[in-house]
This record gives C-alpha cells, sequence and structure tokens, in this order.
C-alpha cells in the first residue's frame, strides 16, 4: 500500500457539500435578503409608498388596457364580452377609480376599502360590465384577511361569493355556470389561503421574537439571582474568616498594649498570637479566592487545603482563650464520623458563637461550648457569662447582625435551627439544631465542603 493510499484513508472524510453551497448562502439569496430587510424598514418609515405603489401598479397592468382597448363601444371584442356593457371612457375611469383608489388604505382601513370595492364591483355587475381592474377585489379581500379582524371574514367572503355567483350567471351563455363558479371560487380561496398563511407565518414569528425575548430575561435574571446568591455565599465566608480572626486580632492587640507597660513578657506574647493569627486568616482568605478564581493548570495554581472541620474546634477554642475568655469544651457523641459538609457547618457556627462571645463579653468571660449527637440530631450550646462574669449582654435582641444571619442560612442546609437570647442569669445563650437525617435524593453536602473554601 502506498503512502497516498494510506493518508487517503486515513483523512477525515470530507462533507457532502460545501457550506456556501447551501441555497441561502447563494450571493443571489444574500441579496434578495438584504433587499427585503431594507424594503421592510423602509415600510415601517413610510408606510404610505407601498400602498402607493401597489395602486399605482394594479392601475398601470389593469386600468390602462380596458381604457385603450375597451372603450370603443363597437361591440366587437371576442368571447363573453360581446353579452356585456361597454361604458364610455368617463364611465369606465370612474368604476376603474372606485375599484383601485380603495387599496391606498388596504392596510390601515382593510374592512373599509374591502366594503367599497365590493360596493363599486356590485354597482359593475348591476350595469353590466367587466373591467380587469375587478382583480382589487380579490386584493382587498387578502387585505382583510391579513390586517383586518377575522370576526368579519364570514361576512366578507359571503359578500364576495355572493357577487361572482352574479358574475357566473352572466357569463353563463358562454361557460358553464359550474365552470364558472369553480374558477371565481377557486380565487376566492387562493386569496384568502394566502392571506392566512400569511398571517399565520408572522404571527409565529411574532411568538418565536416574544419568546426569544422572554429568555433572554429569564436568562439575564438567573444570572443576577446566581451572582446574588454567590455575593451572599462569599459575604458570609468572608465574615466568617475575617470577623473572627480580626475579633481576635483586636483583642490581643488591645490586651498586648496593656501589658507591654507591665510584663513585657505578655506583650510579646501577644504579638505572637497576632501574628499566628493574621497568618492563619491570610491562609484561609487565600484559599477561598483560589477556589473562586478560574482553575489553571500551572504551577502557580493555589494549593488548596481541606476545609476546617469540628477537629479543628480545639484549635480554635485556643485562639479564643489567648485572647482571654475562658473556653471550656465538651463533646458528645461520635462527631468523627459526620461528612465534611457538617462539620463545616458545626465548626463555622462554633466560630461565629464564639467570636460574638468576645466581641460582646469581652476578654473576661466565661464561654461553656457543648457539641454532640444524640440519634439523627446535632446540637450545638454556647453560653457566655457576660461582661463581667454576669452583666447581660448591651443591645436588644432584636438587633442582628451578618453572623447570625449566617449561621441561620448555615443551619438551614441541614433543616435546622439557631436561636441566640440573654441567658436567664446573666450573658448570651446560643444554640444551634441540625438534622442529620439525610434527605431522599438530594445531596445536602455543600458543593465546597469536600475541599477548598466556599
Amino acid at each position: 500500500m502506498s503512502i497516498d493510499d494510506t493518508a487517503h484513508r486515513t483523512a477525515p472524510s470530507e462533507p457532502p457539500f460545501a457550506e456556501a453551497d447551501l441555497p441561502w448562502n447563494h450571493p443571489l439569496a444574500r441579496g434578495l435578503s438584504r433587499l427585503g430587510r431594507r424594503l421592510k424598514q423602509g415600510d415601517r418609515n413610510r408606510p404610505w409608498i407601498l400602498d402607493a405603489a401597489v395602486t399605482a401598479v394594479v392601475a398601470l397592468m389593469f386600468c390602462v388596457p380596458d381604457l385603450v382597448h375597451g372603450g370603443d363601444g363597437d361591440g366587437d371584442r371576442r368571447g363573453f364580452d360581446l353579452q356585456l356593457t361597454h361604458l364610455p371612457w368617463p364611465g369606465t375611469v370612474a368604476l376603474q377609480a372606485g375599484l383601485v383608489l380603495p387599496l391606498l388604505w388596504r392596510r390601515r382601513r382593510p374592512s373599509l376599502a374591502f366594503a367599497v370595492i365590493a360596493a363599486v364591483f356590485c354597482l359593475q355587475l348591476a350595469l353590466g360590465v367587466w373591467l380587469r381592474a375587478d382583480i382589487a377585489l380579490l386584493i382587498a379581500l387578502y387585505s382583510l384577511v391579513l390586517h383586518g379582524e377575522l370576526r368579519r371574514l364570514p361576512v366578507a367572503c359571503a359578500v364576495i361569493a355572493g357577487a361572482l355567483g352574479l358574475a357566473a350567471v352572466r357569463l353563463a351563455p358562454e361557460v358553464h355556470v359550474l365552470d364558472a363558479l369553480f374558477f371565481l371560487f377557486s380565487t376566492i380561496t387562493a386569496a384568502v389561503a394566502l392571506g392566512l398563511a400569511v398571517r399565520i407565518r408572522r404571527a409565529q414569528l411574532a411568538v418565536l421574537r416574544d419568546r426569544a425575548a422572554r429568555l433572554e430575561i429569564e436568562r439575564d435574571q438567573r444570572s443576577k439571582l446566581a451572582a446574588a446568591a454567590e455575593r451572599t455565599r462569599v459575604a458570609r465566608e468572608m465574615h466568617d474568616i475575617v470577623g473572627h480572626n480580626l475579633s481576635v486580632i483586636i483583642t490581643l492587640a488591645d490586651g498586648g498594649a496593656y501589658a507591654t507597660d507591665h510584663s513585657p513578657a505578655r506583650g510579646k506574647q501577644a504579638l505572637l498570637l497576632i501574628g499566628d493569627t493574621g497568618r492563619q486568616a491570610l491562609g484561609e482568605l487565600r484559599r477561598m479566592l483560589g477556589v473562586l478564581r478560574e482553575q489553571t493548570q500551572t504551577p502557580a495554581a493555589p494549593q488548596l487545603s481541606p476545609q476546617p472541620g469540628i477537629a479543628d474546634i480545639d484549635a480554635l477554642c485556643a485562639r479564643i482563650r489567648a485572647a482571654g475568655p475562658h473556653v471550656v469544651y465538651r463533646t458528645g457523641g461520635e462527631l468523627d464520623t459526620l461528612d465534611r459538609g457538617v462539620q463545616l457547618t458545626v465548626y463555622r457556627i462554633v466560630q461565629e458563637a464564639l467570636t460574638n462571645a468576645l466581641k460582646h463579653a469581652g476578654h473576661d468571660t466565661r464561654v461553656e461550648l457543648a457539641v454532640s449527637v444524640k440519634d439523627t440530631r446535632l446540637h450545638i450550646d454556647v453560653h457566655d457569662t457576660g461582661r463581667g462574669g454576669g452583666t447581660v449582654r448591651p443591645g436588644p435582641p432584636q438587633e442582628e447582625g451578618h453572623g447570625l444571619a449566617g449561621m441561620r442560612e448555615r443551619a438551614a442546609l441541614y433543616n435546622g435551627t439557631v436561636t441566640a437570647a440573654p441567658a436567664p442569669g446573666g450573658g448570651w445563650t446560643v444554640r444551634a439544631t441540625l438534622d442529620l437525617t439525610p434527605l431522599a435524593g438530594t445531596d445536602v453536602t455543600p458543593p465546597a465542603a469536600t475541599g477548598g473554601a466556599v
């Protein structure tokens, strides 16, 4: 086998015809399409031009021949004209004007134009006159079907059928009545069918355009809703990360500034803790921003680490203790077997509750934290003793910030609830309950629970 044969067999098969060979890609078709668009645009800007052009074409093609060849009245024309009356040219012009001029408003007043033309046509039949301009009756019927109210179509068809029936009777000596009726009623059917076809086509195009516009609006709305949900999610994560760590840093900085004058060693320890807390916050921010950016396969791509879980609550409590509060942490049940989504939710709720205790109760408070699992329920209880060991936290309970709303949003992922209220003996209590029962056919694990920050 030669190399040419091998290349011929391995090469991809060519399409049976090129795209340029399609009928609508032909230069003539493109030119006609451009011409049609220009005519439509011009008709929208100046609709009277098209109506005047149609009227002029009908007058030239069907009125002028009757004036040139049919106004002598000598009766020597062949065919069925021998039995018809031939008017002098003023009468012919008057009838032609009554048939053709109403076409000027065939689109603005289709019913009126058809009524006038039908009346002139009936008058013409009563006088026994046959004109080529009678084609205007079919044009008026077509315009009525296309632009008028369809409820008037049966009456219009009945009127024109009666008039053409009389015309068929007058043609009886030369043409059989059934043949004349078949020909005349075929023209009526053709005009009505053409008008309905064009009207239906325009209605379909209008529906498609409206549907396309609605789909575009829905797409924009979905994009806006998705962007709003993403902003809310990012704001919640930023609040959990930045708010907690900044609260710890501020408390440590205040304590370090006070301890510098009395115990330089404690001041140095506070500065070291501030550095550790800042580095941890920076690492969490980098991890979160890394998953928000478009991931690229480059050596500089951020290395993602697992999200914090229940095992990291001990380190969280240690950072809070370093800022001053005395934190007592107790657990109950099989917590390590929970999935990563539940653990992340528990960690964030505990983090926010401890941060609020640090900000509002101060560094000299006592915080009791309990996380336990019983059956299919997970309970989180955080109670602080308040400022000075027994003072109720200032501010009415209805003043809620982003932190409490974020905790409730996270708990809602697991059909849970979060309550925060002053404790009877002083201080503040936060209780959260999560339902660990899996939903049928629903994955309740947050998208970012398997790795990287949300």
